[in-house]
C-alpha cells in the first residue's frame, strides 16, 4: 500500500505526459485534481490483490477531444460521475465497490480516479485499462468490445455552467451504444466531460487490466524531475532509461494539421530529421509513425513527441511549425497492456475513422474465426 502525496501527483502527471502520446488530458488540470485529492483525503494506491476479491472496481476517465478549449470539468464532476455508477452498480449486482482505477495514463488521466478515491475512502488500484492513452472507450474496455451481449453502464458529468451546457447522465446497455452516447455527450458539453464506467468484478480486472500502470507513470515522472536541473538532454535521457524506449529521430516540425471533429482530435505531423522525415498520425493521441512509407511504430506502442529544449512531452495542440522536437518510441512488448488494446473488435472502427491499417502490424491480435 502506498499513501499518495503531492509529489506523487506531480510525478504522475509529468510521467503520464509521456504516456499521454499527445493527448491524455492537460497538465494543469491533472495537477489541480491530484493536489486537491491528496489534501481532501488520504488516498492510497494498492495492488489488485490487496482489495476484497468479491467486489467491483469502477474506471474513472474523461471523454472527448484533448485539443478542445470550450469544456468545463470540475473536480466534483469526477466524484459525481463515480457516485452515479457506484449506486447503480451496487443496486443492480448486490456487490460492493471496493476500488477505483484509471482508464489510462496521461497529463491528467493518471490521476482521474484520485478525487473519487479521496472523497469515498476507496483505494486507487495500481492498474489502468491501458498504460498509454487511447482514443476510444472500446480500446480501454478490457476486451469487451467484441461482446455485443455485454451490458454495462457509464456516467458523464460536466459542461460550462454559465452557458447552461452542464450535463449529467447515466446510460446502461451495450458497450458500443453507450460509448457512442458518451462521445456525443462530450460534444454537447463543450468537448470534454468527466466520466465513470465499466463496473467490473475484481477477478475480471485482475485478468484484463494493465497492472502497474500508475506506479510506472510516477517512477517516470520522478526520474524526469530529478534530471530537470541538468537540462533538456538529461530529461530526454531519463525518459529512455526509465521506459526502455528509443528515439525515432530529432528535428524540426515541418508541417502539421489538427482539427476537432466528431468528438475526436485528428492530426498529421511531419518531423524533418537527419535520417529522413517522420510522419505521425493522430487521433486524440499519436497512433502511427512512418518514415518513407515504412511503419516505425503502431498503437499500442507509446509514441510521444518531446520538446528538444526542455525534454518535456508535448500535447498535440502545442506542437507548432519550426519547433525542435524528439520522437519517442516504446514498443508495446515493454509495456503492461490491457486486454482492450489486444481486442480485434476495437480496431475496425479505428481503421475506418483514420483510414489506416493497424491490424496488419499487430500479429499478436487474434483474428476471429471466419463464420461458416
Amino acid at each position: 500500500m502506498k499513501r499518495l502525496t503531492i509529489e506523487d501527483a506531480e510525478n504522475a502527471c509529468l510521467g503520464g505526459g509521456v504516456f499521454a502520446c499527445g493527448g491524455g488530458g492537460w497538465y494543469a488540470h491533472g495537477l489541480q485534481n491530484g493536489r486537491l485529492a491528496v489534501t481532501l483525503g488520504r488516498p492510497v494506491m494498492v495492488d489488485i490483490d490487496d482489495v476484497p476479491q468479491d467486489g467491483l472496481i469502477i474506471t474513472i476517465s474523461a471523454t472527448g477531444a484533448p485539443a478542445s478549449d470550450d469544456f468545463e470539468m470540475w473536480p466534483r464532476d469526477y466524484i459525481r460521475a463515480f457516485e452515479l455508477v457506484r449506486d447503480a452498480a451496487q443496486e443492480q449486482t448486490g456487490l460492493r465497490v471496493v476500488g477505483l482505477m484509471n482508464a489510462q495514463n496521461g497529463y491528467s488521466s493518471s490521476v482521474n480516479c484520485w478525487m473519487p478515491a479521496a472523497s469515498s475512502g476507496l483505494p486507487v488500484i495500481d492498474a489502468a485499462g491501458d498504460v498509454r492513452a487511447h482514443p476510444t472507450i472500446k480500446l480501454g474496455a478490457m476486451g469487451y468490445a467484441g461482446r455485443p451481449d455485454f451490458q454495462t453502464m457509464q456516467a458523464a458529468v460536466g459542461g460550462k455552467r454559465d452557458q447552461h451546457m452542464e450535463l449529467e447522465l447515466l446510460v446502461k446497455g451495450n458497450l458500443f451504444r453507450t460509448s457512442n452516447i458518451m462521445r456525443a455527450a462530450s460534444v454537447q458539453a463543450g468537448g470534454f466531460i468527466a466520466s465513470a464506467r465499466l463496473p467490473l468484478p475484481v477477478h475480471v480486472v485482475k485478468e484484463r487490466a494493465a497492472h502497474g500502470s500508475i506506479s510506472a507513470a510516477i517512477r517516470l515522472g520522478e526520474a524526469m524531475r530529478a534530471a530537470h536541473p541538468q537540462g533538456g538532454d538529461a530529461v530526454l535521457s531519463a525518459i529512455v532509461q526509465a521506459t526502455g524506449g528509443t528515439w525515432l529521430g530529432r528535428g524540426r516540425v515541418k508541417a502539421m494539421t489538427l482539427r476537432t471533429e466528431g468528438g475526436f482530435d485528428h492530426g498529421a505531423y511531419t518531423i524533418d530529421t537527419p535520417e529522413g522525415e517522420i510522419d505521425l498520425r493522430l487521433m486524440n493521441e499519436f497512433m502511427t509513425a512512418e518514415r518513407g512509407g515504412e511503419r516505425l511504430a503502431t498503437f499500442p506502442d507509446t509514441i510521444s513527441v518531446c520538446d528538444a529544449a526542455s525534454g518535456l512531452p508535448l500535447k498535440s495542440a502545442d506542437i507548432t511549425g519550426g519547433r525542435e522536437v524528439a520522437v519517442l518510441h516504446v514498443h508495446r512488448n515493454l509495456l503492461p497492456l490491457g486486454a482492450g488494446v489486444l481486442d480485434y473488435a476495437a480496431y475496425p472502427e479505428l481503421e475506418q475513422i483514420m483510414g489506416l491499417d493497424f491490424l496488419t502490424y499487430l500479429p499478436e491480435i487474434t483474428r476471429p474465426a471466419p463464420q461458416e
